[in-house]
């Protein structure tokens, strides 16, 4: 199972920083959507430079002009890139292409998507690389998670590699792990710690026993 870090509530040097503490446990580095609104694709490119080790995400959870915006990510130096499940086939469809073309990778956010049985059978078949069941801050908030979501794509997805995304931290990361994912998603579960790089660490370890 693979880390990703997700940054939400950083500017550039603090996410830089705060990688500086967590890289040697971490897979993927997320810059998430507020950054991006915050500081542009500048920020994936910072990131990018700074750690040309690590693979760097642009959360951009894309809805339309998906060859466009996968080319300006790839150019950023983005090797994922975030589409909505949510979103039409045409643009997933765009999306992919683009990114074949990029060497890129398209991972698809389910967040909020409905049937989510049914659009992950039909996102699989569209040749993207990772599923991600995400419950967002505002679902959080009211004690969703995003398990139970995780073991049904794990049921139908065939070719795509599945991830687990929100409000993952030491506490219900068992849970996460039980389900098996490829991918585990944490932001604030290690970004705002006190000790961000002891719970990495922790996190890493726990991912690793349960591979």
């Amino acid at each position: 199972m693979k880390l990703q870090l997700a940054l939400d509530l950083v500017n550039i040097p603090e996410a830089i920083e705060l990688v500086k503490q967590v890289e040697e446990y971490v897979d993927i580095v997320e810059i998430g959507t507020p950054v991006i609104i915050n500081e542009g694709l500048h920020a994936v490119k910072a990131m990018k430079e700074a750690f040309p080790s690590l693979q760097v995400l642009a959360d951009l959870k894309i809805m339309d002009a998906g060859g466009y915006e996968i080319m300006k990510a790839s150019e950023a130096g983005a090797d994922i890139i975030t589409v909505l499940g949510a979103t039409d086939d045409l643009t997933i469809k765009g999306a992919v292409e683009e990114a074949r073309k990029q060497g890129k990778s398209i991972m698809v956010d389910m967040i909020n998507v409905k049937n989510i049985e049914q659009r992950a059978q039909e996102v699989d078949a569209l040749g993207v690389d990772y599923i991600c069941v995400h419950t967002g801050y505002d679902l959080q908030a009211v004690g969703k998670d995003s398990f139970e979501e995780l073991q049904t794509i794990k049921r139908v997805v065939k070719h795509a590699k599945t991830a687990v995304a929100g409000g993952i931290k030491l506490a219900t990361l068992p849970a996460a792990i039980q389900a098996q994912p490829d991918l585990v998603i944490v932001g604030g579960g290690i970004a705002t710690q006190e000790e961000p790089r002891s719970v990495a660490r922790e996190i890493r370890n726990q991912l690793n026993q349960g591979a």
